[in-house]
């Protein structure tokens, strides 16, 4: 096989309307449906995919350091190993693979890039070699990485159609609307922690729903969340989208903290964004942010840019200056062959 380099750039996700538990673990499928909007390259994974023949066998490098795709104790790493393999036998390719990806990043920030390199890795290694596959089959192949991957596939406002088809050939991510229909949205990611996780997401996908009473009612719930937010999306009701994200991350906290032993993200900080978002909001007479909180304590403040001052001023008081700000996103796109990380059959 002639030499093959392709590079993507890939973006993360943050979902308004969450999953938690699996219907099928091992291919990575949802027991509800999700909404998340893509951000913009204000963070992303830029990630390079080589096939050759002259390659003794598949390399990852992430932010310099390598990392073992055959480690199956490095979920992430055994994951993306997954996806390669996937696409070489949809290709027909043997060829080994030597993959070099870097975030923007903050390094322990707590704002996970499974969701940015899982989208930019489907992309080049698609597009290294030769296939033609489209958005919705891109998802499908990202999902085997992240959940979240499978959402930064798309750009803008994003489902992720839970799908009720045990090969999960149903279960992939569209964009119900590009990044330039309200542009005006942003995310303010208050950075409050970046302490390891007790209880890991996979472990805690498992718990929950074995163990929590709430959970019953929760999948049913998340699916009318989803219906009530793209509706809010449509109609550009930011009052509306504002108060199902909040109530959907509550609801998803909530069956958290309902499993046994109870898994407990938020911490005290948390708490005070919670408090302080909704005392804004009624200073304004009307929902102008948003919290939602994944699997961790960072929280993620949902506004529109003639807010945005407000709300930096007002987590500012919990947090400091330990913020990020993200628009809307295109979603992952090919760059050209100056802008590799490979050079010569090595990574840079």
């Amino acid at each position: 096989m002639v030499e093959r380099i392709a590079t993507a750039v890939g973006t993360p996700n943050i979902a308004l309307v969450k999953y938690w538990g699996k219907r099928d673990a091992s291919l990575n499928l949802p027991a509800n449906s999700s909404f998340s909007l893509t951000l913009d390259e204000n963070l992303r994974t830029t990630t390079s995919v080589m096939f050759s023949d002259s390659l003794a066998e598949d390399s990852l490098f992430v932010d310099g350091e390598k990392q073992d795709l055959n480690d199956s104790k490095n979920e992430k790493s055994a994951f993306a190993g997954k996806v390669v393999n996937i696409l070489r036998d949809m290709a027909g390719v043997r060829s080994k693979a030597l993959i070099a990806s870097r975030n923007t990043f903050p390094k322990s920030a707590g704002f996970a890039s499974s969701a940015s390199g899982g989208a930019a890795l489907a992309v080049a290694a698609s597009g290294a070699l030769g296939l033609n596959l489209d958005t919705r089959h891109l998802s499908v192949i990202a999902r085997q990485i992240s959940g979240s991957a499978c959402r930064s596939v798309c750009g803008g406002f994003v489902v992720w159609h839970a799908g009720e088809k045990d090969d999960g050939s149903d279960s992939y991510a569209e964009s119900i609307a590009p990044a330039s229909y309200w542009p005006e949205v942003i995310d303010i990611m208050a950075m409050i922690s970046s302490t390891k996780k007790k209880v890991s997401s996979s472990q805690g996908h498992a718990l929950t729903p074995k163990t929590s009473d709430l959970y019953k009612a929760r999948p049913a719930t998340a699916e009318e969340h989803v219906r009530m937010v793209v509706d809010a999306i449509a109609k550009k009701d930011f009052g509306a989208v504002a108060e199902v994200t909040m109530k959907d991350s509550n609801s998803m906290h909530a069956v958290m903290l309902d499993s046994f032993p109870p898994i407990i993200y938020l911490n005290d900080a948390s708490r005070a964004v919670i408090y302080a978002i909704h005392e804004l909001n009624e200073s304004e007479g009307s929902p102008i942010a948003a919290y939602t909180f994944d699997a961790g304590p960072n929280a993620h403040i949902i506004t529109l840019k003639q807010h945005k001052d407000k709300v930096i001023s007002t987590l500012r008081e919990i947090v400091g200056d330990n913020m990020l700000v993200a628009g809307i996103g295109d979603g992952p796109r090919l760059l050209g062959e100056n802008e590799s990380l490979i050079r010569d059959g090595a990574r840079l």
